[in-house]
């Protein structure tokens, strides 16, 4: 159940990225074509504040998320009841912050960002970005939470994926026709009501037992607060660039840092589509016994860190010719930078490849024995961002979040091999070296080839005869390095199939256990 789970979440999971990726590209440059790099850069750093209020989401959802996964592999209903109880008393009692937030921010934000906009543009961009999130965390944040933990993130991915359709394709529509910008973030703000209706139909087609007014077990959910810095020092990562270039340098700065960040934050979503497919399992599994799980944990995490590495050195390879050809006629500023890739991709290794290892420690719920390793974290980003970005601009922000990450991503192979599986750290970055060489390879060869990507044609059949290429490789040096896990994975993928073809062929397969 949990492989077929896993799969289905990895499909949607996939398909969605695919179909978000082919409408969302569009927007970026439709709004600089038809608004300017300004607009482009308001409408980015508006959305990267409102961000910032999923962190009242974030103790809850990540403790809930963890608490659950004992009761849901012994299917005790009523344990799950009372956690989602706690956890929706939480909901409400911050949703009401959450939308104060909002109102409060599209007051203040028109007087502190320089802008040619007008006050009451500022002000509606900022009301409709945070409205619709603030009503959808209010009324169904708990059961989305229950879905990532029962592994049928495919549900929530459809619902979403639907609702980011609709949205595209409504915001490209009104951004040809150059309507007011304000308009076109309404948009969003309809769509997600739509989506609020259709996970309300769907809890109450199919999960009717669910009871969010049972007695709440609040101890399930006590490490909330921890979990909230740990998810704090993650939004600095992700937005804290944004915010430090926005208030110290300028809009269209904003904009050259947005447009390389959406191409890395597409990977973002692809490897967390891929993260979260798993997830669920490796927390179930971790209940179920110590010696499978860390079986399983190795196959994960071998895997995982070259499916990571194959797509930043593929981005890394065409950001540059797609950056170059997507940003043709405007120019208002430089928008190829050769220095900015790399530090996007360092940065985008360190937060990526630890995943499997920061997946141990939240799952064992060892939230607040890491917490002063998180405040660090946050202190050297920030601290060293605001330092210098006054004398290297968008390479100082950059190089901030490197030095954090580099820091982090060691204590968090540390921690996780010696404290929580009791071995060396050795194991973890033994593999990261391995990576790393073959990245390095790889980008010295096509050096050495000089081929040219001059059209978004050769842009994407280039990522995909590269993809297919460069991936193998990857998975063939680590099964190569690491037999005994490269088998395990083996028997795992053949006991799946196995499984399938008995689904589909009754009577021709037997299958054990």
């Amino acid at each position: 159940m949990k492989a077929k789970r896993s799969i289905l979440n990895l499909v949607f999971g996939l398909g969605s990225q695919l179909i978000t990726i082919v409408l969302s590209i569009f927007i970026p440059r439709l709004i600089m074509v038809h608004y300017g790099s300004e607009a482009n850069g308001l409408v980015s750093s508006v959305v990267q504040i409102i961000a910032y209020l999923a962190l009242l989401e974030a103790g809850v959802g990540a403790a809930s998320l963890q608490a659950l996964y004992k009761p849901i592999s012994k299917d005790d209903r009523e344990g799950i009841n009372s956690i989602l109880s706690a956890t929706a008393m939480y909901y409400k009692k911050t949703g009401f912050y959450y939308l104060l937030s909002v109102i409060a921010i599209s007051v203040i934000y028109p007087f502190a960002v320089k802008t040619e906009l007008g006050m009451w543009q500022v002000m509606g961009i900022v009301l409709f970005n945070g409205m619709g999130g603030a009503i959808n965390y209010y009324y169904q944040g708990k059961f989305r939470v229950y879905l990532l933990a029962e592994g049928k993130s495919y549900v929530d991915t459809s619902v979403v994926t639907v609702g980011n359709i609709i949205n595209n394709l409504v915001r490209i529509i009104l951004l040809m026709q150059s309507v007011d910008i304000v308009l076109v973030q309404a948009s969003y703000f309809a769509v997600t009501l739509l989506q609020m209706v259709a996970f309300h139909i769907y809890k109450k087609r199919h999960y009717k037992w669910l009871d969010f007014n049972k007695e709440p077990n609040l101890e399930a959910i006590n490490q909330k607060n921890f979990v909230l810095v740990h998810e704090l020092s993650y939004m600095i990562f992700r937005n804290t660039d944004v915010l430090v270039l926005t208030f110290f340098t300028n809009l269209k700065i904003v904009s050259v840092y947005v447009m390389y960040n959406m191409i890395f934050t597409i990977i973002d979503n692809i490897v967390n589509t891929v993260n979260t497919s798993v997830r669920f399992a490796l927390g179930q599994s971790y209940h179920e016994g110590r010696s499978r799980f860390i079986k399983l944990y190795d196959a994960y995490e071998l895997y995982f860190m070259a499916f990571v590495f194959s797509l930043l050195t593929v981005a890394y390879i065409l950001i540059l010719p797609f950056i170059t050809l997507y940003t043709t006629g405007v120019n208002d500023v430089n928008y190829v930078l050769y220095w900015v890739p790399v530090l996007f991709v360092a940065q985008k290794l360190l937060i990526n490849a630890r995943s499997s290892a920061n997946n141990v420690i939240n799952i064992a719920g060892h939230f607040k024995n890491t917490l002063s390793r998180s405040l660090l974290e946050s202190g050297i980003n920030l601290g060293a961002s605001l330092i210098l970005v006054n004398f290297m601009g968008i390479y100082g922000v950059l190089l901030g979040t490197v030095a954090a990450l580099v820091y982090r991503s060691t204590d968090i192979i540390f921690y996780a091999n010696r404290r929580l599986l009791d071995r060396s750290p050795w194991i973890t970055f033994r593999r990261w070296v391995i990576n790393i060489a073959v990245f390095a390879g790889v980008v010295y060869l096509n050096n050495l080839v000089g081929y040219s990507f001059d059209s978004y044609l050769s842009i994407i059949l280039g990522a995909f005869v590269l993809g297919i290429i460069i991936f193998p490789l990857y998975v063939a040096v680590a099964s190569l390095l690491e037999r005994e896990v490269f088998l395990y994975s083996l028997g795992l993928f053949r006991g799946l199939g196995l499984k399938m073809r008995a689904k589909f062929v009754p009577g021709k397969v037997k299958v054990s256990g």
